[in-house]
């Protein structure tokens, strides 16, 4: 069954939802790493995410385990993770649940 990209781009953020920062008790995603998913032809998906900081200790580690992660996806052909320091991320591209979960609010 070939999904549309919307059902795609949904199956990729539920799975992003799962990776957690090594450091945090909090995903990726609710972090606010993730700056963007896109799904390109040939059900390609293309992912811009960053980290807490340059000198992350998960700087190696966590772009493979995205990339690893979201080839696991039933129709995904291919993946692309590009890390991007800008913008610098920051406190306040978290979510309110990530704030919450680790006291910032």
């Amino acid at each position: 069954m070939m999904m549309n990209e919307d059902e795609m781009k949904e199956k990729v953020i539920d799975v992003l939802k799962t990776i957690y920062d090594p450091e945090l008790p909090v995903s990726i995603w609710e972090l606010g790493l993730i700056y963007e998913v896109s799904i390109l032809p040939l059900n390609n998906v293309q992912i811009v995410m960053t980290l807490t900081a340059p000198g992350c200790p998960a700087a190696q580690s966590l772009p493979v385990e995205v990339d690893q992660k979201v080839k696991e996806i039933e129709g995904v052909n291919d993946v692309h993770v590009a890390v991007t320091w800008s913008p610098a991320w920051n406190k306040t591209m978290m979510s309110e649940a990530a704030q919450l979960e680790l006291g910032f609010m």
